[in-house]
């Protein structure tokens, strides 16, 4: 299954948004456009469908209603995100999720609709007889509740596959640092942890594959491991090519950033069949190395067709011919909020890259700020 449309209205940047999506999605915004946003509502899903979130939780998580609620929002003020999701291989299948929030007077979030369609049978259809006879059910989804999602499990255990990992390479060294624990995981405070919970054939596969990737792109990196301490804290271990037989091994503490957040990239990839979201997986990397990522990606998704929805700022990555307009979607701000398009909806771009231009040159232009090169006109006293 994947995302085949989403929808957006007065969530965050976005007062309103309804986007085509592909088996892959590059995302791509100048600063503050969203870019992050966009992907959180994908997040925001996930963890209302999860086991130990819910609706209460994934938005107190986010610091409230009002914080989630788009600025620009007038009128209408709820906040609604509705999905099509269909069947990948056969397509023949189509389950539509809509949600819509609001808050009482005491500012806690409220179901105003939820809804599930079934190839456009309605499957759920809220605030139903029993949500008017007690208001307090609205205060969570059916998403979350096992005795009330039968009808759309299919749905529910989509969305809680969803998998958004951004690796800070000081919380996979030190994870102590992290002063959110239940956010820890997404941030790779746990990175090294999961490598060591894995089975020692699963392991040792994708540690192969890793190395593989990593011996392209890291300079005389010749074999990676995970050991325990005495205490039972797992680390990685890497084997440089070192004139002395076992002078080269380091630890994660002296891997470098680059280093790190690849691997925490490859593995991601390779660990999960649902969608995957990325940001800026360009991090730290090396221009060249930054170029081959989509590349990179199909190949290690090709027999999953996982998904994949990333953003970027890099036009290195953008390079990429493979790269269709369908794929790439831009965020422009507006005065009214984020806008929201495709690359394949814009005849210039479309002009330009039948012109042989790539989707970096066409499209990137297009969500740059206005006026960047005064930045070098800035007196610092």
């Amino acid at each position: 299954m994947r995302f085949r449309r989403i929808q957006l209205a007065n969530w965050r940047n976005f007062r309103h948004a309804d986007v085509v999506l592909n088996q892959r999605a590059f995302v791509i915004g100048p600063n503050a456009a969203g870019k992050s946003n966009f992907l959180d509502a994908f997040r925001f899903l996930q963890d209302v469908a999860s086991v130990g979130g819910g609706l209460q939780k994934a938005i107190r998580e986010r610091g409230g209603t009002s914080r989630v609620r788009c600025l620009g929002a007038r009128k209408y003020p709820d906040i609604e995100i509705a999905v099509e999701i269909e069947d990948d291989e056969s397509q023949a299948n189509l389950w539509k999720y809509k949600l819509a929030i609001h808050q009482d007077n005491n500012r806690r979030p409220l179901i105003r609709r939820e809804e599930v369609f079934f190839n456009d049978q309605p499957r759920l259809a809220r605030p139903d007889d029993e949500d008017r006879a007690d208001p307090e059910r609205l205060s969570q989804t059916h998403l979350e509740q096992v005795n009330a999602n039968k009808a759309f499990r299919d749905v529910v255990e989509f969305l809680a596959s969803i998998q958004y990992m951004h690796v800070v390479p000081q919380l996979v060294r030190n994870p102590r640092l992290a002063t959110d624990i239940g956010r820890i995981a997404i941030f790779g405070g746990d990175f090294l942890e999961r490598l060591a919970r894995a089975t020692q054939g699963r392991l040792a596969s994708r540690l192969k594959r890793i190395e593989q990737a990593l011996q392209i792109a890291v300079p005389n990196l010749r074999e990676l491991r995970i050991e325990r301490d005495d205490s039972g804290v797992p680390h990685l271990l890497g084997r440089y090519e070192h004139w002395r037989p076992n002078a080269g091994w380091q630890n994660e503490a002296q891997f470098s950033d680059g280093t790190l957040r690849l691997m925490g990239l490859l593995w991601s990839v390779m660990d999960g069949r649902g969608p995957l979201l990325l940001e800026e997986p360009e991090l730290s990397l090396h221009p060249a190395v930054v170029r081959f990522i989509p590349q990179m990606l199909h190949q290690a998704t090709k027999k999953t067709r996982r998904q994949l929805i990333l953003s970027t700022h890099s036009p290195d990555l953008l390079r990429d011919e493979g790269i269709a307009p369908d794929e790439t979607i831009l965020l422009r701000p507006t005065a009214n909020g984020t806008d929201v398009s495709r690359a394949a909806d814009d005849d210039e771009i479309l002009a330009l890259l039948e012109g042989g231009h790539s989707m970096a040159d066409a499209a990137l232009p297009r969500t740059a700020p206005p006026a960047p090169e005064q930045l070098s006109l800035l007196e610092v006293p």
